[in-house]
């Protein structure tokens, strides 16, 4: 029996104490923040008041005011069991990092007392000296500032033993560049205001006095057994499966999504859901994916900032949390081949202060001319910068995912649904017919109630598709970070705001009254963009054809994306923004195409050792046993006169041969792999990636369609692997 069959008797459900009266989500969400309305209780009104001018206007408070919110943080958290308290910030690796430091200060011999200034509240210095920093600071300098970022709040985060005070911060170096992904988002939410504000004013908007995007990034993960994780060195390595053959079941029959939550994975989703809502994580949705133990939580909007902050908790949380259900949380963008990867789809708004939505058709969306001048807006952003799009979501895991059947490809196009694009080729061509925002659809059966049809429909396979009030960029991976994305887009719609409001200032002063002028812009912008706009299938091949006449990129490889971040334009572009430097944006290229290399090398390696300590070694031992009975029967036959049909010997003969084939082609092409990774040494980081694009990642394919084929017919006695029938079919 095999180490994977002794394993498979092993796995059982974890068992919990019944739960008979849950208790209202109302009484404990957020229970763990440090919230406004928390401070508002600790500390003087005078303090508030400033607190809250400094969010809403940038007037920054006094030391004294800042030792106040820290003493009354200090003493909540302690009150809450908290004992050490962390600068929690978000390095460019896209995880989060932290440093932890006791509250207790020494007042003499043997004596301390709990202790936090307004000082070590607005400011810490960590290590910065082993975090990517793409060349902005020296590596052999520790400097690194973390700031606190006091628009998203303080949290507590609980362990077994005990409890932690953790400060949204954003991470510097010490000339004041951005060594994360934190402090990009900001500036880029800074310049998106100032845009929509201008714009707005244009339309006769002065009550709104300040604009945002909100975000509610739709997470998708995989869960396995525990125990088929340790067994899997590709998954504990590179958080995916570098061989395995398909499950003869996988997702054909669609019978996973939205089915019946298995029992094991609801009380995990339960335990996740718990722990969130004290963070002040308002998720909302879960449910059942396309593939096989394939899921998603969905939250309600929140300010970027804070869902972007959210979902990386969120990440951490589910992969904790699965840990004490014996599960293992995969959040890696193609886990498991041949079926669906795990997407982000990104859902993207812009709200203002007095609760408006400005993607909001209202009632007659052709008659809601602010909303058509935001529409076209973005559209014009995603048409000129779909490079930076693309570049925002360009990572190892997703390069499996973009262009596959499973995902939006890597061409950026833009789906607006029927009714809207009826609108806007009326706008074009100057038609002005009436176009009702709600149709009804009447099913026919009287029990069956009448309801209104949503004003958009729904594409899968689009990219970046409207979906009534928002847009959803459906390319960004799994286990990103949402901040650059978010960043990016914020950035390049800022830009189109302000370009549409001075075009409508321009045709305005040109003695076209208001609506005219605004309705000419638009009709411009729409006839413009219109190569960007597609409502059919991004997966087929037709589509393909067709974005290549009009011009649209088509970026598969990695490397090649993130080029977009090095150009010239783009650099000016940020940098009139002021969301990226020309140094922190060379820098977040020279990182991401280095860890790009980074990933490659470890699943590469990775591979080459299971193939030599797993695969092969139960390809021996498969071959040794078909070996010794044919050459037994052999034997029988010429000693002992058995009778043996030719064509039955023949078989065993080529099954054997087979086999010898198998194993020598695995070997032989992972001493290739080998090779080419030395030869990779010589290479610059971008010639790297490419030679890594272009040749590493197919002879890795290659040679795991050898092991796949291994894997279909050595003895299960001597395949110790665990298979995806069995790690995607946990009881």
């Amino acid at each position: 029996m095999s180490i994977r069959q002794k394993v498979l008797f092993r796995i059982k459900s974890v068992e919990f104490d019944k739960v008979n009266v849950p208790k209202k989500v109302s009484t404990y969400f957020g229970e763990n923040t440090f919230s406004a309305e928390t401070m508002q209780k600790h500390i003087s009104k005078a303090t508030f008041d400033a607190f809250k001018l400094w969010m809403s206007e940038g007037k920054t408070i006094t030391l004294k005011q800042a030792n106040q919110i820290a003493e009354a943080m200090k003493s909540w958290a302690i009150a809450k069991g908290a004992t050490y308290y962390t600068h929690w910030f978000q390095p460019m690796t896209g995880l989060t990092a932290e440093k932890h430091d006791s509250f207790i200060s020494i007042t003499g011999p043997g004596k301390v007392i709990e202790k936090f200034s307004g000082n070590k509240l607005i400011q810490g210095e960590p290590d910065a000296s082993s975090f990517p920093s793409g060349g902005i600071r020296a590596t052999f300098e520790a400097r690194g500032y973390t700031a606190w970022d006091p628009s998203s709040p303080a949290f507590i985060i609980e362990s077994a033993l005990g409890k932690t005070l953790c400060i949204p911060t954003i991470f510097i170096s010490y000339h004041g560049e951005a060594l994360d992904k934190k402090l990009p988002l900001l500036r880029s939410d800074e310049a998106l205001n100032k845009a929509a504000l201008n714009l707005v004013k244009l339309f006769g908007r002065k009550d709104a006095k300040k604009i945002f995007s909100t975000c509610g990034p739709e997470q998708e993960y995989f869960l396995i057994d525990k125990n088929y994780y340790n067994l899997r060195q590709d998954l504990v390595m590179a958080g995916r499966t570098l061989v395995g053959a398909p499950s003869p079941k996988g997702q054909q029959l669609e019978d996973q999504y939205f089915g019946t939550i298995k029992e094991r994975v609801v009380n995990f989703m339960f335990e996740v859901a718990q722990e969130a809502y004290k963070l002040g994580i308002p998720v909302m949705t879960r449910h059942n994916e396309v593939a096989p133990h394939q899921y998603e939580f969905a939250p309600i909007f929140e300010e970027s900032n804070l869902a972007a902050d959210h979902n990386q908790l969120l990440m951490d949380l589910m992969k904790k949390v699965a840990l004490r259900h014996n599960l293992v949380c995969l959040l890696h963008e193609k886990p498991f081949a041949g079926i669906n990867g795990s997407g982000k789809h990104l859902n993207w708004s812009l709200a203002d202060d007095q609760g408006n939505n400005l993607l909001n058709p209202g009632e007659t969306p052709e008659d809601n001319l602010q909303f058509l001048a935001v529409l076209v807006a973005v559209l014009r952003a995603v048409y000129l910068h779909a490079d930076l799009l693309r570049a925002s979501v360009a990572l190892a895991g997703n390069e499996h995912r973009l262009g596959a059947n499973e995902a939006p490809p890597a061409i950026i196009s833009v789906f607006l649904g029927e009714q809207l694009t009826k609108v806007l080729d009326m706008l074009e061509k100057g038609v002005k017919t009436k176009v009702s925002k709600r149709d009804i659809i009447d099913l026919g059966i009287a029990r069956l109630p009448k309801f209104n049809k949503d004003s958009t429909d729904r594409n899968r396979t689009s990219p970046f598709a409207f979906t009534g009030a928002k847009f959803e960029f459906r390319a960004v991976g799994s286990s990103q970070n949402i901040a650059t994305p978010i960043a990016v887009l914020n950035t390049i719609i800022a830009e189109s705001l302000d370009f549409v409001a001075e075009q409508i200032s321009k045709a305005s002063a040109s003695g076209k009254d208001f609506n005219s002028a605004v309705l000419k812009v638009i009709s411009q912008v729409i006839k413009e963009t219109k190569a960007v706009r597609f409502e059919g299938n991004n997966y087929s091949q037709e589509w393909l054809k067709e974005a290549q006449k009009r011009g649209l990129p088509n970026v598969a490889a990695t490397y090649q994306a993130l080029e977009a971040l090095a150009e010239e334009k783009n650099i000016k572009l940020f940098e009139k923004y002021k969301v990226f430097s020309r140094e922190e944006l060379l820098a977040r290229y020279h990182i991401w195409v280095h860890l790009y290399n980074l990933t490659l090398e470890i699943e590469a390696n990775t591979l080459f050792e299971m193939v030599n300590a797993s695969i092969v070694p139960a390809g021996y031992k498969y071959e040794k046993l078909l070996a010794s009975t044919l050459y037994q029967l052999i034997k029988l036959k010429k000693d002992a006169g058995l009778s043996v049909d030719a064509a039955a010997l023949k078989d065993k003969k080529e099954h054997l041969s087979d086999i010898i084939s198998k194993i020598y082609y695995v070997r032989r092409n992972a001493t290739e792999m080998v090779k080419l990774l030395e030869k990779a040494k010589k290479a610059s980081d971008e010639k790297r990636a490419e030679l890594y694009f272009k040749e590493l990642k197919p002879l890795m394919e290659h040679i795991r369609r050898h092991v796949d084929a291994l894997e279909c017919v050595v003895s299960d006695d001597a395949w110790d692997l665990p298979k995806y029938r069995e790690m995607l079919f946990i009881k």
